[in-house]
């Protein structure tokens, strides 16, 4: 029986992920534009709060 490897649909599926991610992110900065509520990002190590 041949083995089968599984690399290239992780690959896909992290990319799928990654896709996601970026869509999930659009609509919460929309989201939080549109009610005038703050974004919070990880940077330099801390939690910050920035405008959308």
């Amino acid at each position: 029986m041949p083995k089968t490897s599984k690399a290239p649909r992780n690959t896909q599926f992290a990319k799928d992920v990654g896709k996601a991610l970026v869509r999930a992110a659009a609509t919460a900065r929309l989201t939080a534009r549109r009610y005038g509520t703050p974004i919070y990002v990880w940077e330099n190590g801390k939690v910050v709060a920035k405008r959308p």
